[in-house]
């Protein structure tokens, strides 16, 4: 059975590899097509997220001249997570199926025949899972896998080793219109829809050009969104420290008044400052997560929009929207 095909490709500042990128989902859907896996009204569907280079003159080139390729300009950079669910419900209501990959040609493109086998069979989520991580480096191999880790320890629902790259139906796309969080963070909310899911094992490889968007400091704060926003326990695990803490005041005050009452004479300056110092970090620590959840539950409330499409082409269809 042919399926309408959209590949989603979310790039931000990627003038870099998207010539050599196209050419290889080029091939890859005009060996699709070849096939007869898919329709002629599948499309790679390049998603612009407020990139400063070149980006959108390279993606309005390809979609301008070659009907297998549309473009989406959002109105300014929202995020890896806000650009790809642009790209995602725009192609809900064109195609049967959709996969999401990097622009960066990390995710191995061969792998989407087994996405389409998976498919078949009734799975309406197929997710990309990486088979293992030896291009990784130590420091990153164990970050990322006890990311993983601790997620699962928080009580989230998230499929191990797998990013963004995944196969998602119609029907699994309509189901992931209806969470309208601001927070967005797909890997937790995916598995939330529930339909029939699959998983497809891949080798990761090398960045081909260019520079990761994600270092340490994006890595961490998305990992915090994703714990924040699908888990209370970190809030719990505050509520169970303070009464540890409470716990521990009340035997040190008896220990205290044992002390006093037996007439002996404690110094201990250095002690007390240093449990000073201890508790009121703690407390600045405590308010701190205590905050993150109340200033995204600001955020959700506001419910100001994820993203703003300034620009759509997909020549075909003969749709050109400024």
């Amino acid at each position: 059975m042919a399926h309408t095909l959209y590949l989603v490709v979310p790039c931000y500042n990627e003038q870099e590899v998207l010539p050599e990128t196209s050419r290889r989902l080029k091939q890859k859907m005009e060996a699709l097509l070849a096939q007869g896996r898919i329709t002629p009204e599948s499309r790679v569907l390049l998603v612009d997220d407020g990139s400063r280079d070149d980006t959108w003159a390279i993606i309005y080139g390809l979609s301008d001249n070659d009907p297998l390729f549309a473009g989406l300009k959002l109105s300014r950079n929202r995020g890896h997570q806000n650009a790809l669910l642009a790209g995602l419900m725009t192609a809900k209501e064109k195609a049967d199926c959709v996969i999401s990959l990097d622009a960066d040609l990390q995710d191995d493109v061969e792998a989407i025949d087994r996405f389409l086998d998976e498919h078949d069979k009734g799975a309406d989520v197929v997710y990309g899972v990486r088979s293992k991580r030896d291009t990784d480096t130590a420091f990153k191999r164990l970050t990322a896998e006890g990311f993983y880790k601790f997620m699962k320890l928080m009580g989230v629902d998230i499929v191990f080793n797998h990013a963004d790259y995944r196969l998602m139906s119609r029907r699994a796309l309509e189901g992931l219109s209806q969470y309208k969080e601001v927070n967005l963070f797909l890997r937790g909310i995916v598995p939330l829809i529930g339909y029939k899911s699959s998983q497809v094992y891949y080798e990761r490889h090398e960045r081909f050009a260019g520079q990761s968007k994600y270092p340490l400091k994006k890595m961490l704060a998305f990992a915090f969104d994703g714990i924040t926003s699908f888990s209370v326990k970190p809030i719990r695990f505050i509520c169970i420290l303070g009464l540890l803490i409470f716990a521990a005041s009340v035997l040190a005050l008896l220990a205290l008044l044992c002390v006093k009452l037996f007439g002996f004479t404690v110094t201990g300056w250095t002690s007390l400052i240093a449990t000073i110092c201890l508790f009121g970090g703690l407390q600045m620590l405590c308010l701190g997560i205590i905050g993150e959840y109340i200033g995204k539950t600001y955020q959700e409330v506001k419910a100001r929009p994820r993203f703003l499409i300034e620009q759509y082409i997909n020549r075909q269809a003969a749709d050109k929207e400024e």
